[in-house]
């Protein structure tokens, strides 16, 4: 990833991105380690997906797919922990906020995300 990991925010997603996808198989995570992986896993899909289209997206639109990835990411998680369905939307509402703070931090300053 591309990332300048001397950003806390940004190591701190990748501390829970680790410890989400990287622990057991049970339902001891908070939802905001839940939701830091997940918005951690969207950042990296969305920049994979991104390189590998070649095309420039605007921030609008980089926070959509962003949103939804994050979605799709704590999903996946929830399924294999076990978790309940207040513990998911919970952390769906806390990794799009957290994925668009990450995509902010990275690329706000920018007129739109290139490749």
């Amino acid at each position: 990833m591309s990332w300048n990991h001397s950003n806390v925010q940004t190591d701190e997603a990748k501390d829970n991105y680790d410890n989400a996808y990287g622990g057991s198989h049970e339902s001891k995570l908070s939802h905001e380690v839940v939701a830091g992986g997940a918005a951690f896993g969207a950042m990296k899909l969305f920049e994979d997906r991104q390189r590998k289209n070649g095309e420039p997206v605007h921030h609008a639109f980089a926070k959509e797919l962003l949103a939804g990835f994050a979605g799709a990411e704590v999903d996946k998680l929830v399924e294999t922990k076990g978790l309940d369905y207040i513990y998911r939307e919970k952390a769906k509402r806390h990794a799009e906020r957290q994925a668009e703070s990450l995509y902010d931090n990275q690329y706000g300053d920018m007129e739109q995300y290139d490749p």
